[in-house]
């Protein structure tokens, strides 16, 4: 990929975010960390209290069980929430923009996005490269065709 100088690269997932800026030209990607944070999001098992509710019907005795709460996917489309929020407000900070998150937060990112961040995106990549270090990013980066 031909990453512009300056471009703000966010490489984010439901519970960390990192904002990376190209310090390089097109050719050669040079990535800094310029933000990160992550979230302390404990699995669901830890956060629900209680077996989901059953309802009953008032014909017969039909039982239904209730779908059971994920606190922990909410947690994580509100960090991706927040992420979109952050990007908005940092829109005057940048021209172009790199998205990379697994297809799920970018789906949740993308519910979020405003106009104006939108207009800057020049690729989104659906993979999750969180826990990779910032080497390997650029490595990976450079191997992907712009969209």
């Amino acid at each position: 990929m031909n990453l512009p100088n300056n471009t703000l690269v966010l490489v984010a997932d439901g519970r960390k975010m990192l904002f990376l800026r190209n310090h390089g030209d097109g050719a050669q990607i040079d990535l800094r960390i310029e933000a990160h944070r992550e979230q302390d999001n404990p699995p669901n098992r830890d956060q629900a209290s209680d077996a989901p509710g059953r309802s009953f019907a008032s014909v017969g005795s039909r039982r239904s069980a209730m779908e059971e709460t994920d606190f922990h996917q909410i947690e994580e489309d509100r960090f991706a929430a927040e992420a979109a929020s952050l990007l908005r407000a940092l829109s005057s900070d940048f021209e172009t923009l790199v998205v990379v998150a697994p297809p799920r937060t970018l789906g949740e990112l993308r519910k979020h996005y405003h106009q104006e961040v939108t207009s800057r995106i020049i690729n989104e990549i659906d993979k999750d490269f969180t826990g990779r270090p910032i080497d390997e990013i650029e490595a990976a980066l450079t191997r992907i065709e712009a969209t």
